[in-house]
């Protein structure tokens, strides 16, 4: 069972613990005015772990490494493979074109 706070209209706030069906009370429990209103509060929220930051994004799980002609291998992003292969295919086009 939760609980809930209230605050009255002359400012006193007091908690109940009470169930989700359980109805709002009426009027407050130290002065008696009413009616009350239920306080919120912004719940907290703790992400744990990778891939909750924008740094994560697109890291691909796979450490570079060097090559002969120190050019890294292994980090290439969705994004450059995309281009890489739509270049392919112009050239394949570019060759049909010429050949015709």
């Amino acid at each position: 069972m939760p609980i809930y706070e209230y605050k009255c209209p002359k400012g006193h706030v007091f908690e109940l613990f009470q169930k989700m069906s359980d109805p709002q009370p009426e009027v407050c429990e130290v002065c008696g005015e009413g009616p009350l209103q239920r306080v919120l509060y912004p719940v907290a929220v703790h992400f744990k772990g990778s891939g909750f930051y924008s740094t994560d994004y697109g890291k691909g799980g796979i450490a570079r490494k060097s090559s002969k002609d120190g050019e890294s291998s292994g980090g290439d992003s969705g994004s450059d493979k995309a281009d890489k292969g739509d270049k392919k295919e112009k050239e394949k086009n570019v060759k049909k074109v010429a050949e015709s």
